[in-house]
Formats: structure tokens, C-alpha cells, sequence
């Protein structure tokens, strides 16, 4: 699963993740760290991710225009990049069903 991970979470999640996320990025990565969420919609789409954020926006750009690509939103509050690796370590299965369902364009991790 390809996931690109918005530029309010740690680019050091992609090293930290890579055993599950083998294929993860980051916007800083590709030059979109400080790119508009259309930016960096565009791009997700246009390269096959699924964004992993914080951002309550992209829920809004899914339900406007629909996926792909997918969303995933973490609704943690402020935490650690240890507690952000933690809930996508523990919810890796739940990931992976949202990867394969052809209906679902958010997917919500608390």
C-alpha cells in the first residue's frame, strides 16, 4: 500500500514504517511540503497514494470529489511520531481492508 504522508506528520514515519509501508513517502520527500492540500490531492491521485493526515480538509476534498485517492485521517490530537507509528502499526490490518474496499474513500483512526 502506497501512502503519502501529509506534511503535519513526521517524514520520519516513512523510515520508520517502511517494514509495513514499504512503498510510503512523504511531501517533503517529493517536493509538495509546502504545497496547497489540492497540490498534494493531485498528486496522490495522479501517483496511486493514499494520504495518511491530520488535516480534517482532505475529508472535505474526498467528500467534493471522491476518491482516488483514498484518505486516511488521524484524529489524535497532538502526540508523538511514536503514538502516530503505534495506531498505524496496530491498525495495519484495518489499513489493508480500507486499501481493498472499493467503496470507502475516508477511513478515521483514533
Amino acid at each position: 500500500m502506497k501512502l503519502l504522508f501529509d506534511h503535519n506528520l513526521s517524514p520520519r514515519l516513512v523510515r520508520r514504517l517502511a517494514d509495513l509501508y514499504h512503498q510510503a513517502s512523504h511531501t517533503a520527500l517529493v517536493a509538495l511540503d509546502r504545497a496547497t492540500d489540492t497540490a498534494v490531492w493531485s498528486y496522490a491521485q495522479a501517483h496511486e497514494y493514499t494520504i495518511v493526515t491530520k488535516d480534517s480538509d482532505f475529508s472535505f476534498l474526498n467528500v467534493l470529489l471522491g476518491s482516488p485517492p483514498k484518505v486516511i485521517v488521524l484524529r489524535l490530537g497532538n502526540c508523538t511520531t511514536a503514538e502516530v507509528e503505534d495506531v498505524l502499526r496496530r491498525c495495519h490490518p484495518a489499513i489493508l481492508d480500507f486499501a481493498d474496499d472499493q467503496v470507502a474513500g475516508i477511513l478515521e483512526l483514533l
